[in-house]
């Protein structure tokens, strides 16, 4: 009884087994509620919602005749290559322009503003950059990821905290070992956390990148389901697609806590 109490007590806290068994529990709510609107209630016609059954069985359409797991591997190679590209650009700039003054009078403010830049109707601009091959797709991707990991990296470099700059300027440190020292390790062990949160948005620009010649990927079988107006299979593909970010999340984390286990002391 204590337990279940505690599931409404606000700022209250759980333990990770009951967590997972209220977790299961609300999945199978979740399930129970879209087979009732969506199965002989009449609630809601088919061509809306698709059915738990026709979902499920468009999943073995989508692998035998749809060829899923070469698509999921096309958009995974995508995806991680806008990862790591998005990662090397906006890393090494974010620290240039909030490190020093004349960097960050002069760009800081355009950095926050690159947030509001309407990613989908610049697919034409990166088709005409890059043509329409992986290679315009990866940047594309890329480009989606630093807008709005390069201003987090600024503001993380901000957040350094002044005690540890000071200890070690008092120490005598110089310039390179106050970055290495304390500017470096405090903004990538946040940083870790900021980046398993948003490469995830390039999940969200798959279709509009890869629907632009349809060379594959699940981006693209959603476009061609839709096109076919098979909702079935474009709800599997969603359930696919959060699935393996699911999955992702659960990796970025394991990766944090192996590179900076003080992070979980």
């Amino acid at each position: 009884m204590k337990k279940i109490k505690s599931l409404f007590k606000l700022g209250g806290e759980i333990s990770s087994t009951f967590s997972t068994i209220v977790g299961i529990l609300g999945f199978c709510f979740l399930m129970i509620v879209w087979y009732a609107i969506t199965t002989g209630t009449g609630w809601v016609r088919p061509q809306t919602i698709p059915s738990p059954e026709s979902v499920v069985w468009s999943l073995f359409e989508l692998f035998s005749k749809d060829h899923l797991m070469s698509n999921i591997a096309y958009s995974m190679g995508l995806n991680i290559g806008g990862y790591v590209k998005a990662i090397i650009l906006a890393v090494p700039v974010g620290f240039l322009v909030a490190l020093f003054p004349i960097t960050r009078s002069m760009f800081s403010k355009y950095i926050d503003a690159l947030r509001y830049v309407p990613l989908t109707g610049l697919i034409g601009v990166f088709i005409a950059w890059f043509g329409i091959q992986s290679g315009m797709k990866i940047n594309f991707l890329a480009f989606g990821i630093v807008v709005y990991l390069l201003p987090i990296v600024v503001q993380r470099v901000y957040e350094t905290e002044k005690i540890h700059l000071d200890t070690v300027f008092t120490l005598g440190a110089n310039g390179w070992q106050r970055f290495t020292k304390v500017y470096w390790p405090s903004v990538i062990s946040k940083l870790s956390s900021d980046i398993r949160v948003i490469t995830a948005i390039s999940w969200t620009y798959i279709i509009v990148a890869e629907m632009a010649n349809n060379e594959g990927g699940v981006g693209a079988m959603i476009y061609t389901s839709a096109k076919q107006s098979r909702l079935d299979k474009i709800f599997a593909i969603i359930l696919i697609i959060i699935i393996i970010g699911f999955l992702q999340d659960i990796v970025f984390k394991w990766l944090d806590k192996k590179f900076f286990k003080f992070k979980y002391v």
